[in-house]
């Protein structure tokens, strides 16, 4: 299921989608970026390491991959996740809806 509208909010803290139906989720950029399963995220998880975020994180942008993700922008540099929209939906809470 793909979302119906995509925004980041005015101080891009973070990314807004609605889906079809009506249900809408708002998701923080510190939350989207911990989530990350780039390969290098995924790498550090494994090692252990603590991710340290800064407090202004922002998502910049988004661009879609084909008409099953998007590729997040944050303003830590971090550009390397793609968000299938089953993952979103799963970090939302809206998995089995």
């Amino acid at each position: 299921m793909q979302p119906t509208d995509i925004n980041l909010t005015d101080d891009h803290t973070a990314l807004v989608l609605t889906w079809p139906g009506g249900e809408t989720c708002r998701l923080g950029a510190a939350q989207l970026r911990r989530a990350s399963r780039a390969a290098s995220e995924i790498r550090r998880q494994i090692d252990g390491l603590e991710l340290n975020l800064l407090s202004e994180l922002r998502v910049d942008a988004y661009e879609p991959v084909g008409n099953y993700a998007l590729r997040l922008f944050f303003s830590d540099g971090h550009d390397r996740g793609i968000y299938p929209w089953p993952y979103f939906r799963e970090l939302a809470g809206l998995a089995g809806i």
